[in-house]
């Protein structure tokens, strides 16, 4: 089971239990839902690595106010080719980044570990722990409905550093958000969607950045796929939709209304590499296809033979880090030269 299960598993765990009581269990089990564990056990043994990779500890606050923690690691010149056959080696541009966005439950951390090496080639890169997770306040978990809120934080933190141009990397929930966060913000290209009526007269704030690309890997079309493959039998997914119903009570607003099959459509133009694992046991390859499908014509869908949920990097290793890279410098170049 991967590291972003097992906190799913207890809740499936919950749901099976006899018919007595039913209701309150399925209400007790909705709170777990919103309620993700904030650090994983094995996040203690990623102290040295963190500390190899440098960086700075951050701390910003999302558009509504909730404080967050992130780590910023500074780009690193690499020595490949860049994306347009130039023999010269790939330049960061101090203009750009890449805002890494983890999945349901524990910090960043092992995302910064695993991915920031390879991402920190192409830009600097943002790590962001989402509200209720790792270092950051306390918040209810809602599977990127109001994560979105962090994602523009985010954004604005880095506008107030010079960033541009910002590409979204996330797995599973962190996908999700990523590709909510490009439907209901935008990408950043019409500067009057994104100004703020009650800002104070005179006072200009720094410049959004624009989305350029979106990495999504591991991400599920329906918010009750992953929770009901951790649930056993065969009405799985009839558990996981009462357990979402739950948790809506008790939010006051119900996750599902930005999970990735309503907002796909509406990351067009913004290019979109969609990764699934083939052996994906939480997101099965035939639900990945149909979020496939409902995607625009600027999306690559990528097929990872063998791999589980979140495990692409760690099946296709070097062929991982050339498919994300390839697609993140091309969005950059494009972006660069206008053509996006």
């Amino acid at each position: 089971m991967s590291r972003r299960g097992l906190a799913l598993a207890a809740i499936a765990t919950a749901a099976t239990l006899p018919l007595v009581g039913l209701r309150s269990v399925l209400r007790r089990g909705g709170r777990r839902l919103l309620d993700a564990p904030r650090t994983l056990p094995e996040e203690a043994a990623l102290a040295p690595a963190l500390d190899a990779l440098g960086g700075e500890v951050v701390r910003l606050r999302s558009r509504d106010g909730v404080r967050l923690a992130g780590r910023w690691l500074p780009a690193e010149r690499a020595s490949e080719p860049s994306v347009d056959g130039d023999p010269a080696a790939w330049r960061p541009d101090p203009y750009e980044a890449i805002l890494v966005l983890h999945g349901y439950s524990g910090s960043v951390a092992p995302d910064v570990v695993e991915y920031g090496p390879f991402l920190r080639r192409t830009a600097g890169v943002l790590a962001l722990d989402f509200r209720g997770h790792g270092g950051s306040d306390d918040a209810a978990t809602t599977f990127g409905m109001r994560e979105i809120e962090d994602v523009a934080g985010a954004l604005s933190w880095l506008g107030e550093r010079g960033i541009r141009r910002v590409a979204l990397f996330g797995t599973s929930m962190g996908g999700m958000t990523a590709i909510a966060a490009v439907a209901i913000l935008g990408d950043g290209s019409l500067a009057g969607a994104d100004m703020d009526p009650d800002a104070p007269a005179g006072v200009a704030a720094a410049p959004r950045p624009r989305i350029v690309a979106v990495v999504a890997d591991s991400v599920a079309p329906e918010l009750v796929v992953p929770v009901g493959s951790r649930i056993r039998g065969p009405f799985g997914r009839v558990i996981a939709a009462r357990l979402f119903s739950a948790a809506a009570r008790s939010l006051g607003a119900d996750p599902r209304d930005t999970e990735p099959i309503r907002m796909i459509g509406l990351v067009e133009p913004v290019p979109l590499l969609l990764i699934h694992g083939a052996a994906d046991r939480t997101v099965p390859i035939e639900d990945g296809r149909r979020l496939a499908a409902a995607a625009g014509p600027h999306t690559d869908h990528w097929i990872v033979p063998g791999a589980d949920h979140s495990a692409g990097h760690l099946a296709a290793g070097d062929a991982y880090e050339a498919r994300v890279t390839t697609a993140l410098r091309t969005a950059f170049v494009d972006a660069r030269n206008g053509s996006l």
